[in-house]
């Protein structure tokens, strides 16, 4: 049976019409409402010429026409492109004419960031949400009351595109992950039941559209029911006071996202009652966060960690509510408490394994690359056919991670095999350094990376946020906290401060920023 992704709105809103399922600042829309506003947006693009499988692309913050534009193209059987609004712009220039959008939705602030881009694009029509320049095409005239809902929808197969999302390209230009009507329909089917009416309760939405999460959540809401409480940007004090405001029961943060909530002052005088799960992941929790968040969130807040990537459609493993609670005998608060360090267990449905650099199973405790296999595993990378038979191997997803299975089969993960040091022919990871370094009392946050090397090819610097800028540790001090703690070979030769590291919107740090800018350091002997 071929699913057009729409169903995914279709469904729930022929069951439950009157419901409302989103809330956008003082914006609410029920079902019925956005199968309408959908279905006029769907009528105008067609009139625009967007046929099936035709690209429309999406650079614009969180906001209800977002959703719109979303179910709109999988009404048509066209592919939604979400953007990042916050890249370089050769990066946004390269996406937009990678992919060949044919319709861009836009906002007024990207306009000028935009306009030298459309003269050398695919794209055929501009049009802005809210404010808008002469250039474009105020949104609100593709759904105006003249234009007649359009109800039916395109006849997919499984295998053809419904998303392509560019990855964050932290090490080189992004590449474009293929995701399908039917890895989409399914991933959602099976983590969810259709709405019927019933509270299931309302999610804050954080996390952008181009990230496989936001869109994933998008989707999951939508279908099961579950109010989508949308934020244009994250904002940690009004993600703060829209949770208290709406009741929301529900949210999925990034490391740095629930960082910034707890270290928010108004974060002790919010009541926070109503949300009974956080999730989080996208990027490595660093333990002292989730440790305090435990302590600081009421008890009524289950954690779980989802691990996933682009390239799977989301999530494939999972450490649940009842690893987060530190309950039990000594041993087993003891096991849990390592366990945080962990992305948990794999799925019913996804296999995991860890291999040597000779392709070899590894046995347990033993780190090396870690596969995944699932049928959520994306078509392949576009126009990218041999990065695509890279990482799709035998019917395995080459995450470039390196990790390895506990003996209970938990996950846990050393850093990306891109970002791997070789320093005189020995293997360092970064992660294991960064987890000593964040240990310290007095650093807020670190990224280890490798600057050239003469005599040694490569040398490890740490680069460190101090938790008091204006007096930040000696360096001296970190040294012979590290040389307890690492072996020789593993200490860094230089440490570095800075007020912040770069990172991309999910969290994850920006290593090939940091290489640049270091490049030419002198080392610390």
């Amino acid at each position: 049976m071929n699913l057009n992704a729409y169903l995914l709105l279709n469904i729930p809103g022929s069951i439950v019409p009157e419901q409302e399922i989103i809330t956008f600042g003082e914006q609410r829309l029920t079902y019925e409402e956005l199968i309408d506003r959908t279905g006029r947006l769907a009528t105008t693009l067609s009139t625009y010429g967007v046929q099936q499988g035709d690209r429309i692309g999406f650079v614009a913050t969180g906001c209800c026409e977002m959703v719109e534009v979303f179910f709109a193209a999988f009404q048509l059987g066209a592919v939604i492109v979400p953007i990042n609004y916050r890249a370089k712009t050769e990066e946004l220039a390269f996406m937009i004419q990678d992919s060949g959008v044919k319709i861009l939705f836009t906002e007024q602030r990207y306009a000028t960031l935009i306009s030298p881009i459309l003269e050398k694009s695919s794209i055929e029509k501009t049009i802005f949400i809210g404010e808008h320049q002469e250039i474009g095409i105020p949104y609100e005239e593709t759904v105006g009351q003249s234009v007649e809902t359009m109800f039916d929808f395109a006849d997919v197969e499984d295998s053809d595109l419904a998303i392509l999302l560019y990855t964050s390209g932290t090490t080189n230009l992004p590449k474009g992950v293929m995701i399908t009507h039917g890895q989409l329909t399914n991933y959602v089917l099976n983590h969810a039941e259709a709405a019927d009416g019933s509270n299931r309760g309302a999610t804050i939405i954080s996390v952008p559209s181009y990230h496989v999460a936001g869109a994933t959540s998008i989707c999951n809401s939508i279908y099961s029911g579950r109010r989508l409480i949308l934020l244009s940007q994250f904002d940690a004090g009004e993600w703060l006071h829209v949770l208290e405001k709406e009741s929301a029961t529900h949210a999925f943060l990034v490391p740095t996202m629930l960082k910034r909530v707890m270290d928010h002052p108004d974060f002790i005088s919010i009541n926070l009652s109503s949300l009974q799960s956080l999730s989080y992941g996208a990027a490595p929790m660093p333990f002292p966060v989730i440790r305090r968040a435990i302590d600081v969130f009421p008890p009524t807040t289950e954690f779980a960690n989802g691990f996933g990537m682009t390239e799977t459609t989301s999530t494939v493993s999972v450490l649940g509510p009842e690893d987060h609670k530190l309950t039990g005998t000594t041993d087993e608060i003891n096991k849990k408490i390592k366990r945080l360090s962990s992305v948990g267990k794999p799925l019913p449905d996804v296999d995991i394994m860890v291999l040597d650099e000779n392709g070899s199973p590894l046995p347990s405790n033993e780190v090396g690359n870690v596969y995944v296999r699932t049928q959520k595993a994306m078509k392949g990378y576009w126009k990218r056919p041999d990065a695509s038979k890279e990482t799709l191997v035998n019917g395995w997803v080459n995450t470039n991670d390196l990790g390895y299975l506990d003996e209970d089969g938990y996950l846990f993960l050393n850093g990306r095999s891109s970002d791997l040091i070789i320093r005189g022919g020995e293997n360092i990871s970064p992660a294991e350094i960064e987890s000593v370094f964040i240990s310290h009392p007095e650093v807020a946050d670190v990224a280890v990376i490798g600057i050239p090397s003469l005599e040694w090819g490569e040398e490890v610097m740490a680069v460190v946020v101090a938790r008091n800028p204006d007096q930040p540790p000696a360096v001296q001090e970190l040294i012979a906290y590290c040389k307890d703690r690492l072996a020789s070979f593993k200490r860094p030769a230089s440490i570095v401060y800075t007020l912040e590291l770069p990172r991309t919107p999910t969290g994850k740090i920006l290593k090939r920023d940091l290489k640049e800018s270091y490049a030419n350091s002198s080392l610390t002997k």
